[in-house]
């Protein structure tokens, strides 16, 4: 029986590399916050092309497809869908403007996961849009002969209602430990809903809405400016790649969440890259190094050395961090631990 439970998040052991990239998206992040406040109609011009992005690349992962043109006037509500793909874009857009316009007030539970399942149906004819499977499903792969294999064998139907409900308390738990960072929950909450993958149809489209329902709610809403499905659609091959490798074992409680982290916080990292990207290309202003070395440190998972801080920020000389360092030590934001090369920095608790 497959247990759910984040608590090893909080153990302190985790590579290196993650580390670093949460590091690095955490400066990315705050470069962003900073220039939303100060460039509100830049970042309305990127939601609405992100938006059209977001629905056509979500589908075309499963090989729902139409004309650019037609995404782009039924994500803008200027054409009805005609056809079966049509309907299932038309619901992606629906799911989707139900978390860009009320995530602040969306909860994490059952009902949600199953409301933007109806809506995801909502245009298809589907008599199973808002529920759980109600007959087992397996996940194929196929050789390059064409032959068919069974890969994995997701939670049994009559299990998943109760499979949903621990994976939802499971993050709850996990959620309310301040020393769990949710760019590492979040990930591991999206695996185990795709490895249950509770719906006859859409697990898919759903897990990528969800993805984006919990990094709104935990601040990280780079997703609405840059299409977060497109990037996974740009390294689809990768994608799935970590998806089988941390699957591998899961129904015995034997995986490893690992290579699923990584590839998700390269993707919302690579989201970030391209959000800065766009923004310097109409605009020249940029971020501070102090304000980037200050959020590397303080959002760090752990102390951090001034070398590392180097390594996540290539273009800030070692003078700069150091000068940093010093007056966040003098005004009491961070604290060192240990002494000399071992020196390393954390925000003070």
């Amino acid at each position: 029986m497959r247990k759910f439970d984040y608590s090893f998040l909080d153990n302190g052991l985790l590579p290196s590399n993650l580390v670093n990239t949460t590091g690095l998206i955490y400066s990315l992040k705050t470069g962003a916050e900073i220039r939303k406040d100060e460039y509100e109609k830049i970042f309305t011009e990127l939601e609405k092309i992100a938006k059209v992005q977001s629905v056509k690349s979500s589908n075309e992962i499963e090989g729902i497809v139409t004309t650019d043109k037609r995404i782009k006037d039924i994500v803008n509500n200027k054409a009805e869908p005609l056809n079966h793909n049509e309907a299932e874009i038309a619901g992606y857009r629906d799911a989707l403007n139900e978390i860009h316009l009320n995530y602040k007030t969306i909860e994490f539970n059952q009902n949600t996961i199953l409301k933007l399942h109806e809506f995801l149906m909502s245009y298809t004819g589907a008599q199973d849009g808002g529920e759980y499977k109600q007959e087992n499903n397996v996940i194929l792969e196929i050789n390059s002969e064409g032959n068919r294999k069974v890969r994995f064998r997701p939670t049994e139907a009559k299990d998943t209602p109760n499979a949903m409900e621990q994976l939802v308390l499971a993050y709850m738990d996990a959620k309310n430990n301040s020393n769990i960072n949710d760019l590492l929950l979040i990930p591991c909450v999206i695996l185990d809903f795709l490895c249950i993958h509770p719906f006859r149809d859409g697990n898919g489209r759903i897990s990528r809405l969800l993805s984006l329902l919990l990094l709104y709610k935990s601040g990280f809403d780079v997703g609405k400016y840059i299409s977060f499905e497109e990037q996974i659609n740009k390294s689809k091959k990768y994608y799935y790649d970590a998806l089988k490798k941390s699957s591998e074992g899961w129904e015995n409680n034997e995986n490893t969440y690992i290579p699923y982290i990584e590839n998700f916080l390269s993707t919302l990292y690579m989201c970030y890259k391209e959000l800065d990207k766009r923004f310097n290309v109409v605009n020249s202003k940029k971020i501070t190094k102090k304000a980037r070395v200050e959020a590397t440190i303080l959002n760090s998972l752990t102390a951090i050395s001034k070398s590392e801080i180097c390594d996540i920020l290539p273009d800030v000389s070692p003078t700069t961090v150091e000068a940093v360092l010093g007056t966040m030590i003098k005004d009491k934001k961070i604290e060192i631990v240990g002494s000399g090369r071992k020196a390393r920095y954390r925000k003070v608790r």
